[in-house]
């Protein structure tokens, strides 16, 4: 089995975004994986050694990046978090790559000094609609605001590799492409992923919202080209090649929720609910691993 990377689903009841083109909104898994390690206080110890033993079993099978990530954003729940760096601490072999998508709410000097010295994360990975701040806000459609600038500078002044997620909306069919690395170069990014929005093909206004504000599709296959024309750093497991741009590790991720990986034993991810399980799809509970 190869693993490229295990996502940490960080417990929560509430995201304080409410992004249009939300993933877990195009689905209702409410009251599927319960939260084992918060909710079931009696039975605390029983459930940590579930979740150290699906951590360990991917750190077994030769993974050694965790995403934290969620139907949150992962900063609301510092609890958790700091409970994960305490599993990390106790594990054998713990992981050594540790990244957390965000994008950037609420997140304060105090919340990188934290994260940095005692969850141990090493990757902030930026997740943006637009490189401006109030068509990015808008995408989110939520009332915090988050300086693009301001937090890439804390990023970097807490030595974190930065990672520019840069999830394809419309506002990028305009977009110059040279312009565009440039300016990811100055907010100090180290890597950028080119990921194309995702939709359910269903009613959901999540979807609908896809359809109808996602990057126009000649002008994705313009970027595509334009990407292809430099050098190839190396593959990543699943497939998706690392461009050398700029300076920039760039990836074009046109499939985020990895339907398109035909070998049954190479995962994009595993997915580590709340519950202490883990699993291969997002959108599947039947893909249950153990």
């Amino acid at each position: 089995m190869k693993i490229q990377s295990l996502s940490i689903v960080v417990p929560g009841k509430r995201c304080i975004n409410d992004c249009l083109s939300c993933v877990s909104k195009m689905r209702d898994d409410s009251g599927l994986y319960k939260n084992q390690l918060e909710d079931n206080l009696a039975f605390y110890d029983l459930y940590l050694n579930d979740y150290l033993k699906r951590l360990e079993f991917c750190r077994d099978n030769g993974c050694n990046t965790i995403v934290l990530t969620g139907n949150i954003e992962p900063q609301q729940n510092k609890r958790f978090l700091a409970d994960l760096g305490i599993m990390m601490r106790i594990m054998e072999r713990p992981f050594r790559n540790v990244e957390m998508q965000t994008t950037g709410v609420l997140i304060d000097e105090a919340m990188f000094r934290f994260l940095r010295n005692h969850v141990g994360v090493n990757t902030i990975s930026l997740s943006l609609f637009s490189l401006d701040n109030t068509e990015n806000q808008k995408c989110r459609n939520s009332r915090f605001e988050v300086d693009i600038e301001a937090f890439c500078i804390l990023v970097k002044k807490y030595d974190f590799n930065l990672r520019l997620c840069l999830n394809l909306t419309k506002y990028f069919s305009i977009r110059d492409f040279d312009l565009l690395f440039e300016e990811s170069k100055k907010l100090g990014a180290n890597q950028v992923t080119l990921r194309r929005l995702f939709s359910s093909n269903d009613d959901s206004p999540q979807s609908k919202w896809v359809m109808e504000n996602s990057i126009d599709a000649n002008r994705y296959q313009e970027l595509h080209k334009y990407v292809e024309k430099f050098s190839i750093l190396r593959y990543i497991e699943y497939g998706f090649p690392a461009h050398s741009i700029k300076g920039l590790s760039v990836v074009i991720d046109g499939d985020c929720m990895a339907k398109d990986i035909q070998d049954n034993d190479v995962f994009k991810y595993l997915i580590l609910r709340p519950n202490g399980k883990l699993y291969g799809s997002w959108d599947d509970p039947a893909s249950l691993i153990f």
